[in-house]
């Protein structure tokens, strides 16, 4: 699957938001995307190992290892081995690369989320953001699978005992108007394609980009504005 031609990915800064997968997806971007890519976040992620880590570099730095390492991760260290923001702007990072993908939401590793008025945090530069949802979140309770549920319940007007639906998780995102496409992660079988297809179908009309599948196993599908 060409992950960047079904989120339509262009050169620019690309901001990843939301659960469920932000991860898997700035490594699977990091991978197919043509030309240069900086990985980096607007809050706090984990280094990629299969890539070189530039923990203050300058701007002749990044271009020098731009020259013979195609893809690099950059960030500031902080506590228990993560990276927060690196030292240079996102809007100078944006001058040094190809593409720049940015990491600008956290979720307590949890597969779905709301945000606070302070989240995400999108660099203004952007030229897309994606919303990453984790399927593996519907049927479960909301106060169990996403992350500041008392803003979700508010949204949504669901209590926090009630199982997450996928007209919920689709009412949530239509509500804080965050992104430009959506990518509903995690669903690895056959019998799950209902859930992704009621979960566009709720989406249907908005404007958004909505795809679908498993970064897992590297599959995907575009649903056509319903």
């Amino acid at each position: 699957m060409d992950f960047p031609k079904l989120l339509e990915v262009y050169p620019g800064v690309t901001a990843v938001i939301g659960s469920g997968g932000k991860t898997s997806l700035l490594r699977r971007l990091a991978a197919e995307l043509p030309g240069t890519v900086l990985l980096c976040t607007t809050t706090h992620i984990r280094p990629f190992e299969e890539y070189p880590l530039l923990t203050a570099p300058t701007p002749q730095t990044i271009r020098d290892t731009l020259a013979t390492h195609r893809v690099l991760c950059l960030g500031t260290p902080c506590e228990n081995g993560k990276l927060t923001a690196p030292t240079l702007s996102v809007e100078t990072l944006a001058t040094l690369a190809d593409h720049v993908l940015v990491e600008a939401d956290g979720s307590r590793q949890l597969p779905l989320k709301a945000h606070d008025a302070h989240e995400p945090v999108i660099p203004a530069v952007s030229r897309q953001v994606i919303c990453v949802v984790g399927a593996s979140g519907f049927g479960k309770p909301i106060r169990e699978s996403v992350h500041r549920l008392e803003r979700f319940c508010v949204l949504t007007g669901a209590a926090a005992s009630d199982p997450v639906t996928p007209e919920q998780a689709a009412k949530a995102i239509l509500a804080e108007q965050l992104c430009d496409a959506v990518f509903l992660n995690q669903i690895d079988t056959e019998a799950q394609r209902s859930l992704a297809d009621r979960f566009a179908a709720a989406l249907g009309g908005s404007g958004l980009r909505i795809a679908a599948g498993s970064l897992r196993a590297g599959s995907g599908w575009l649903y056509p504005d319903i």
